[in-house]
């Protein structure tokens, strides 16, 4: 048995004033062919989840390409028809295969396609065989549409958010696949939809209300009613019509499918003004992390690069300065996204006090901030992650620049990266438990890492292309009504 894989992953943004090319995919990984068995190293994500269950099943792997970017803006055409032409043009050459699996996002818009997926599932399957077995793996937040749903294809999305589940979700796609090419199962997919969007960190399966809805659909799998059952609350910051919860059930009985699918769907839209985030004015999330004990942690949800933001907004390092936080007893750490600022410092040297504008070169949502500080460390931004988010997987932050203003430390960097994992800071001599105020550029994911050793928790209002108020929101091509920007009625 021969089984292609393949991984092409982005998730857009269509609020940035910026594109993603072929560069923003190399600068996370770009590997290529028998490079694919041993790159990822020690990391769970897909790509080694799909290799163990081939090993598993005494099957041969063939490996055709592998790439992400970070979330980012609209991907570029030329930049998309490299990478899906020489993953269509490796597989040309590898036939025949039985089967193949790819990781895909969910989420990607090109400029001028906004159903990426549809796209790369429909060349792909044009190089096959007819019958032959696709399965794909997806994150959670993919935008799912009826396009996707193609003859011989089988879709499986995370089942955890925060994400901890990527090897797990591999693993069990490729599961499913050489279980279809066994003849052991012949799935079908059905698909039911909501016009609701939600805040992500309002979204996570740990808490309600989408715990209750993961729950059922759990139960549906151990009744033996369905085979898999994926929920996607959907990446809220994408305009595109026909946006929305989806529920994605792969059964082996159409009608019992499509049933539990509209159930589910249901579900969420029956709840859906419990779905509204909590979040927090950004001077209170201060004053309470420089007054009380033990450690404070934030989201700066508005500038998430995990969600396709620059990472550069200066929102939260201009609060802590007016707040007196460089002045205080304990320290407090942010983020900052800025090449031209790191490099400036970097130059300077270890040791040596520099005067720099940083932010908002990137994004140009705003005018830079300039501070003063001495430069504590430098380094090449490399780090692994060690949390149970993407656990063993290799982070590039670029040239990485600790500057110490007075008791601030900015953490500044070159590439927007993660920022879900302590490793970021750790990596470069910070600790975060010790801190007084740890802000982190991530609507959720975070939680745990940081749910451990922090002693409460905040989601900020800052303001961005990844807000959390959906209301705020600048649409204009997604379908109307939609639920909160309108009022809908059952």
């Amino acid at each position: 048995m021969r089984i292609a894989i393949a991984e092409l992953k982005q998730e857009t943004n269509s609020f940035v004033p910026f594109t993603t090319t072929l560069k923003t995919f190399e600068e996370q990984y770009l590997w290529r062919g028998d490079q694919m068995l041993t790159a990822f190293g020690k990391a769970r994500l897909e790509i080694p989840g799909a290799l163990d269950a081939i090993a598993e099943a005494g099957a041969v792997p063939v490996p055709l390409l592998a790439t992400m970017a970070m979330a980012s803006g609209t991907v570029e055409r030329a930049s998309f028809e490299i990478l899906l032409g020489e993953i269509l043009e490796r597989l040309r050459a590898a036939r025949p295969v039985d089967g193949v699996f790819l990781s895909l996002h969910g989420a990607m818009i090109l400029e001028d396609e906004p159903d990426a997926e549809a796209e790369i599932v429909r060349r792909v399957r044009a190089e096959l065989k007819p019958g032959t077995p696709v399965t794909v793996s997806l994150d959670l937040h993919g935008h799912i549409t009826p396009a996707m749903l193609q003859p011989d294809v089988a879709y499986i999305g995370y089942r955890e958010f925060p994400h901890i589940d990527m090897y797990e979700t591999g693993h069990r796609a490729t599961r499913l696949l050489i279980d279809w090419i066994n003849g052991k199962v012949k799935p079908v997919m059905a698909l039911a939809k909501r016009a609701m969007i939600v805040s992500p960190d309002s979204a996570r399966t740990t808490a309600a209300p989408l715990a209750d809805i993961v729950a059922e659909g759990r139960a549906m799998e151990a009744r033996g009613e369905v085979l898999h059952v994926s929920l996607f609350p959907v990446q809220p910051w994408i305009d595109t019509p026909d946006l929305g919860f989806a529920a994605l059930v792969c059964g082996a009985d159409p009608a019992k499918a499509q049933a539990a699918a509209e159930r589910l769907a249901q579900m969420a839209w029956d709840r859906r003004a419990e779905f509204e985030p909590v979040v927090t004015p950004l001077d209170e999330i201060i004053r309470i992390g420089l007054s009380e004990p033990g450690l404070t942690v934030a989201s700066d949800s508005g500038d998430t690069p995990s969600g396709g933001a620059a990472a550069d907004s200066t929102a939260v390092l201009a609060a802590l300065l007016h707040a007196g936080a460089d002045r205080a007893g304990r320290i407090s750490i942010c983020t900052i996204c800025d090449a031209q600022a790191a490099a400036e410092a970097a130059k300077a040297g270890a040791g040596k006090t520099v005067t720099l504008a940083v932010g908002h070169k990137r994004s140009g949502l705003g005018e830079p901030l300039t501070v003063t500080g001495k430069v504590k460390v430098i380094s090449d931004g490399g780090y692994i992650l060690e949390g149970p988010g993407g656990n063993g997987m290799a982070g590039e932050m670029g040239l990485t620049v600790v500057l110490a203003i007075g008791s601030i430390r900015l953490n500044l960097r070159s590439i927007p990266h993660f920022e879900w994992d302590l490793g970021i800071h750790k990596s470069v001599g910070l600790d975060p438990a010790a801190a007084a105020l740890v802000f982190v550029r991530s609507p959720a994911h975070f939680r745990v890492s940081y749910t451990p050793i922090a002693a409460r928790i905040f989601l900020a209002d800052t303001p961005g292309p990844t807000c959390v108020n959906m209301r705020r929101i600048p649409f204009t091509r997604v379908t109307r009504p939609l639920y909160p920007l309108d009022l809908v009625n059952d």
